[in-house]
């Protein structure tokens, strides 16, 4: 079994890996979905998660650790949606450099919430943690909702960087639960 942290960066790796290619194929067209489309994305790939999880088969063939991928990256998009205002193209160089971004602070997140609740993660279940961001996607949907506006509740970002991070250790989990 791999350290935490070496399988966490292998795991973003391969979903930076995968962003790079599909914005050489689609350059970043992803810039014209509002922060709810991209919202509603995300929680489509968590609903069909759990709902895998609660029948015990798919018909689909797509593979699930493909979805968390998917989940980590749409929440990367939508980090950079909120960061760079508008729905104007930009550069390729300029969405690789705001995806790097934001995973180094999404892994420095990881490393300091696991500090502080002694990696409890690793006692969950991967369902578990597919719950745990389909209640962050319905925070955000509300957040969203409210025009942004919160009481004493964490922001837009911190519900993605929560998301990115539970998937990442669903799909730690699941490579572990294969070794």
């Amino acid at each position: 079994m791999k350290n935490t942290e070496a399988h966490y960066l292998e795991i973003f790796n391969n979903c930076w890996e995968l962003f790079k290619k599909k914005n050489q194929d689609y350059g970043t067209s992803w810039r014209i979905l509002r922060l709810s489309s991209l919202t509603d994305q995300i929680y489509i790939k968590a609903k069909r998660l759990r709902s895998i999880e609660e029948k015990k088969t798919q018909k689909v063939s797509d593979n699930i650790k493909d979805e968390y991928i998917g989940l980590v990256n749409y929440c990367i998009i939508a980090l950079i949606q909120l960061e760079i205002s508008g729905s104007e193209d930009i550069a390729t160089a300029q969405a690789l450099e705001a995806y790097q971004k934001h995973m180094k602070i999404t892994h420095q997140l990881m490393l300091d919430k696991n500090h502080d609740y002694g990696e409890a993660w690793r006692d969950m279940r991967v369902s578990s943690l597919t719950d745990l961001i389909l209640m962050k996607i319905h925070r955000i949907k509300q957040i969203e909702d409210n025009q942004g506006v919160t009481i004493v509740s964490e922001g837009l970002d911190a519900n993605y960087k929560d998301i990115i991070n539970y998937s990442i250790f669903a799909l730690i989990k699941i490579a572990e639960s294969e070794e």
